[in-house]
């Protein structure tokens, strides 16, 4: 194992995979999911396969300039469907230029954006369509895995 140093030039253990979480241990942590979900809450459990157990776990959705939780409790997350997972600091400046909305309000944002998108996916197709080409959206069917 390599010794790494912190930025206050504490020697810090390196642990590989699944390992390098423990640290995270009863931290709040964010989560992103494989289907683009967004999910904030206490660290509690992991195992050797990256599963982890949330609690006091939220999902934030981001539309835009806006952003709404919504209170989802205890969650565990099969660790096949993370993308990413780190320790949180909302402190951070690039947070205050989101405005928070209630949970109805960014549920109906989300929607009519979805709504959106996909008239926009719809008249793509047609375009595609129209001069012989296939195409395919991300969005269509089962993902690859």
């Amino acid at each position: 194992m390599t010794n790494l140093v912190d930025d206050l030039g504490q020697e810090m253990l390196y642990l590989p995979g699944t390992a390098s979480l423990v640290q995270d241990i009863d931290k709040r942590v964010m989560v992103v999911l494989r289907d683009g979900r967004t999910l904030i809450g206490y660290l509690r459990s992991l195992d050797q396969f990256g599963n982890l157990l949330l609690t006091q776990t939220i999902e934030r959705i981001h539309v835009r300039d806006k952003y709404g939780d919504i209170d989802r409790g205890v969650f565990l997350i099969r660790g096949e469907n993370i993308v990413l997972c780190g320790e949180t600091d909302f402190r951070n400046p690039k947070f205050r230029n989101l405005i928070r909305v209630t949970q109805e309000e960014i549920l109906n944002i989300q929607a009519e954006e979805l709504k959106e998108k996909q008239e926009k996916q719809k008249l793509l197709k047609k375009a595609f369509q129209e001069k012989g080409v296939p195409y395919y959206s991300i969005d269509e069917g089962d993902d690859a895995f």
